[in-house]
C-alpha cells in the first residue's frame, strides 16, 4: 500500500473542486443563476470549449494525486518491521505512463518519432571509431532493425491509434443518444436530433470535440507505447511527458493565483464604494501605490524573498517535491496578493452606484448593519463582475507564468511548466540545426488552454455582464415553428 502525500497545491485544487460541486448545487437551486448559465450552454464555441478544458482538468487532477510507492522489505528484515517508502514522490499520472517510453529518458536530443539520436557521437563498429547517429535507448526498442521497421510499425500503430479513436467516440455516440433518448422516444430519435442538431444544448459540436479528442489521444497513447511522440530534450527527457506534467502548473497558476486575489479585491473594493470617505482614500492609497510598483520588479523581490526562506530552512521538506511544491504555493499567493488591484477598482465603482439605490438606503434607514447591507445586497450584485474577471484572469495568469519561468523567477527548476520549456528552448532554436519540437510542443498545449479558456471565458462574460447581453436565438428549432416576422426581428417564438 503505498503512502499518500498532500501537498499544498494539492490540497487547494481539490479544495477548489469540492467549491465548483458547492456552486453547481446552488446553481441548481437558483432560477436565475440556472437560466443564466443555460445561456452558456447554448453556446458551441463555449460548450466544445469545457470539453478540451475538462480534459486539461483531468489531467491535472490525476497529476495531484501523490504518494510514495512502497519498496520491498530489505533482506532478512523482520516480520513486523514497518514498511519502507521510496523517496521519490510519484502522481497517479506517473503511475499511468510507467509502462510507455515517455517515462524513460534518453541519452540526449531525439527527433519526433526517432529511432536515433539526433546528434553524433563515436562509436566502435568492428574495431573502429567512426561517427554515427546511436540508436536510442527506449525509442524504437523493440524493433529487430530499426532503419527499415520503423516505418511500417510506425504506420500500424497510427492504425490502431485510429481504430482506438473511432471506436472511443462511437461508444461515446451510444451514451450520448441513449441518454437524450429517454425524453425524446427513442435512442434512434436522441441520434438523429444529434446530428441534425435539433437539441438545446450544442451537444453536436461538444461530440465532435470529443471524438477529436479520442483520435489524438489514442492516437498518441498507440505511439508513445514504443516511441518519443514529440522528442526528447537536451537531457533525454520525453518532451510530451514534460507537457502533460506542466498542464498541472498552468492549472494550479491560473485558478490559485485567482482564488488568492478574490479576498482583497472584494474586501477592499466592497469598503471603498460603500463607506467612502477616508476608507476609500486609505484604500485608494493603497492600491494606486501597488500598481505603481512595476509589476515583474514586486514580483521578482517577494519571490526572491521567498527562495532566501525555503533555503534557510531545509528541515521543513522531507522531499524535493514539497520543497518544490511550497515555492509553486507560495509564488500563486505573491500573485495574487499583488494582482488584486484591477478587481477592486471595478468592484468600488460598482458599489458606488448599489449604494444610491432605493433598497440600499432603505435597509440604511431601518437600522441594518453596514456588514449585512454589503453580504446580502451588495456582494450578491456584483459578483457577476467577480465571475467575469475569474474567467479571464486564468489565461493572462497561465500566460504569466511562462513570463516569470523565462526570467528565471518562476517555479522551482525541479517542477515542469511550459514557462521552463520555452525558456530552455530559447537557445535550442539557434541550433544547426534547429531543434524545434520543444518550442513547438510548448507552444500547442498552450495554445489549446489558453483558446479554450478565452472562448469559454467570453461566453460567460456575455451571459453574466448586463451590459454585454445579446439574444441569439435558437437554432435548433425548425423552420415551421417560427414565422417570417419573428425570423426577420429574430424573435423567439
Amino acid at each position: 500500500m503505498p503512502k499518500f502525500v498532500f501537498l499544498w497545491t494539492d490540497i487547494a485544487l481539490f479544495l477548489m473542486v469540492a467549491g465548483v460541486l458547492v456552486y453547481v448545487w446552488h446553481v441548481r437551486r437558483s432560477p436565475n443563476l440556472r437560466a443564466t448559465w443555460a445561456t452558456v450552454g447554448r453556446d458551441a464555441p463555449a460548450m466544445s470549449s469545457a470539453v478540451v478544458l475538462m480534459a486539461f482538468v483531468v489531467i491535472g487532477l490525476l497529476d495531484s494525486i501523490h504518494y510514495r510507492p512502497q519498496l520491498p522489505p530489505a533482506p532478512g528484515a523482520a516480520a513486523n518491521a514497518p514498511p519502507i517508502y521510496a523517496p521519490a514522490v510519484q502522481s497517479a499520472l506517473d503511475g499511468l505512463l510507467n509502462d510507455t517510453v515517455l517515462t524513460r529518458p534518453e541519452k540526449t536530443y531525439s527527433s519526433p518519432l526517432a529511432v536515433r539520436q539526433f546528434t553524433k557521437e563515436t562509436e566502435l563498429i568492428d574495431g573502429h571509431p567512426i561517427r554515427n547517429f546511436p540508436l536510442l535507448r527506449s525509442g524504437g526498442a523493440h524493433l529487430s532493425d530499426p532503419d527499415s521497421d520503423w516505418r511500417g510499425d510506425v504506420m500500424q500503430r497510427l492504425a490502431w491509434g485510429v481504430t482506438g479513436g473511432v471506436i472511443a467516440a462511437l461508444l461515446g455516440t451510444v451514451v450520448l443518444a441513449a441518454a437524450l433518448g429517454r425524453s425524446r422516444g427513442g435512442w434512434r430519435q436522441g441520434l438523429v436530433d444529434v446530428v441534425r442538431g435539433h437539441t438545446e444544448l450544442p451537444w453536436r459540436a461538444m461530440w465532435l470535440t470529443y471524438a477529436l479528442l479520442c483520435l489524438v489521444l489514442a492516437i498518441v497513447v498507440a505511439l508513445a507505447s514504443g516511441y518519443h511522440v514529440f522528442g526528447t530534450d537536451r537531457t533525454g527527457n520525453d518532451v510530451l511527458w514534460q507537457a502533460l506534467k506542466s498542464v498541472r502548473t498552468a492549472l494550479v497558476i491560473g485558478s490559485l493565483t485567482t482564488l488568492a486575489m478574490l479576498p482583497p479585491a472584494i474586501g477592499c473594493g466592497l469598503a471603498a464604494g460603500y463607506f467612502k470617505g477616508r476608507v476609500d482614500d486609505a484604500i485608494q492609497y493603497v492600491y494606486t501605490t501597488l500598481t505603481s510598483i512595476p509589476g515583474v520588479l514586486l514580483v521578482a523581490a517577494c519571490a526572491l524573498m521567498m527562495q532566501v526562506y525555503i533555503d534557510t530552512h531545509p528541515d521543513l521538506f522531507d522531499t524535493s517535491a514539497a520543497r518544490a511544491d511550497l515555492r509553486l504555493f507560495l509564488l500563486c499567493m505573491i500573485l495574487g496578493l499583488t494582482g488584486w488591484s484591477g478587481l477592486c477598482r471595478l468592484l468600488r465603482a460598482e458599489t458606488l452606484k448599489l449604494r444610491e439605490l432605493e433598497y440600499v438606503q432603505a435597509a440604511r434607514a431601518f437600522g441594518v448593519s453596514h456588514w449585512r447591507i454589503m453580504r446580502r445586497h451588495l456582494l450578491p450584485n456584483v459578483m457577476h463582475i467577480v465571475l467575469i474577471t475569474v474567467v479571464l484572469e486564468f489565461s493572462g495568469l497561465v500566460l504569466y507564468e511562462a513570463v516569470l519561468s523565462y526570467l528565471g523567477i518562476g517555479v522551482d527548476p525541479s517542477m515542469n511548466s511550459f514557462g521552463s520549456m520555452i525558456d530552455s528552448a530559447r537557445l535550442e532554436m539557434s541550433r544547426d540545426p534547429m531543434i524545434w519540437w520543444n518550442l513547438l510542443t510548448a507552444f500547442v498545449f498552450m495554445l489549446a488552454l489558453v483558446l479554450a479558456a478565452n472562448l469559454f471565458a467570453d461566453a460567460v462574460r456575455e451571459a453574466f455582464d448586463p451590459r454585454a447581453r445579446r439574444y441569439r436565438p435558437k437554432r435548433w428549432l425548425k423552420k415551421k415553428d417560427v414565422s417570417p416576422a419573428q425570423a426577420e426581428t429574430g424573435a423567439a417564438p
